[in-house]
């Protein structure tokens, strides 16, 4: 797979930028949605810039599944106001998943501090 090109990667940061401004003011009716704050920790944008996928994230965490479903339900809304926004000729496709990297973050930092990494990397100094 081609890494992201330099346009993929303004454009995605644009688009990212745009959704963060958007979820902060705008008032959703769908209940998964009434008073979260979401983070879009990433965009990432198709080659032909048609297609975008965000990586997002209830603060705190809490209903990941709900909210990433409320999202994709309100992708077309989002998609409106995300066309008098940002300057593009064509307005992505919204598509939501769940951010997982700061549960992996999250796990990486316990497993690190376990006793049976630590041993090890006490074993690793002694030698």
């Amino acid at each position: 797979m081609k890494p992201p090109t330099q346009r993929q990667l303004r454009a995605g940061e644009l688009i990212r930028h745009a959704l963060t401004d958007i979820l902060a003011r705008e008032e959703f009716d769908d209940p998964a949605l009434h008073g979260k704050s979401i983070t879009i920790t990433e965009v990432r944008i198709s080659p032909d810039l048609k297609n975008a996928t965000a990586f997002s994230a209830p603060l705190g965490g809490d209903d990941m599944a709900k909210t990433i479903e409320a999202l994709n339900r309100v992708a077309g809304f989002l998609r409106g106001r995300l066309s008098r926004e940002i300057d593009m000729r064509f307005t992505p496709i919204l598509r939501f998943i769940s951010d997982d990297s700061y549960d992996e973050a999250r796990r990486i930092d316990q497993l690190l501090a376990s006793e049976r990494v630590r041993r090890d990397l006490e074993r690793r100094d002694e030698d």
